[in-house]
């Protein structure tokens, strides 16, 4: 029995099985999901050759000592950015040898939540070797926590496979 719903499940088999008849790795940073995207992706018998490694940088001091976060970007910007995500995944990508990396920033509640960044709330970023970035502002609303959390590892396996189709 999985820790994970079928749909992910599903995902996390078709990210492994894509990426490992490339040859390729992933690698991932995360922060409200606190490493269930790595958790999904290791929960598939095989994961070892695609996997390469996970950070969790919940805290800010985290963020920028594992992945070189930049302070002035969490200060201007905060932890849940579209600028924090891009170079949590760029952190990751350049402190790994995986070819692709995921990473996500986000308010998961039930509390945090603010006008302007409410909870649900959350920003992915993936970064390839060869360059391309993209990056997508999720707005769950408030689904719950783990909602949100399992919304975002959903969002983010998605991510990975568009990396490896484009």
């Amino acid at each position: 029995m999985s820790l994970f719903p079928p749909a992910i499940d599903a995902q996390a088999q078709a990210v492994i099985r894509l990426y490992g008849a490339r040859g390729w790795m992933a690698s991932t940073a995360e922060s409200c999901t606190g490493g269930l995207i790595a958790g999904a992706l290791t929960e598939v018998s095989g994961s070892s050759a695609v996997v390469d490694r996970g950070f969790v940088t919940y805290s800010n001091a985290a963020k920028m000592d594992l992945l070189g976060v930049q302070a002035g970007t969490l200060d201007r910007f905060g932890a849940v950015s579209r600028e924090t995500a891009l170079q949590m995944a760029k952190g990751a990508l350049m402190r790994s040898r995986a070819h692709v990396s995921i990473a996500v920033t986000g308010i998961a509640g039930p509390g945090g939540g603010s006008a302007e960044k409410p909870v649900g709330l959350v920003h992915l970023a993936a970064a390839c070797r060869d360059g391309r970035l993209i990056h997508k502002e999720m707005r769950y609303g408030d689904l719950g926590r783990q909602g949100i959390r399992l919304a975002t590892v959903e969002t983010a396996l998605s991510m990975l496979m568009e990396m490896a189709q484009a």
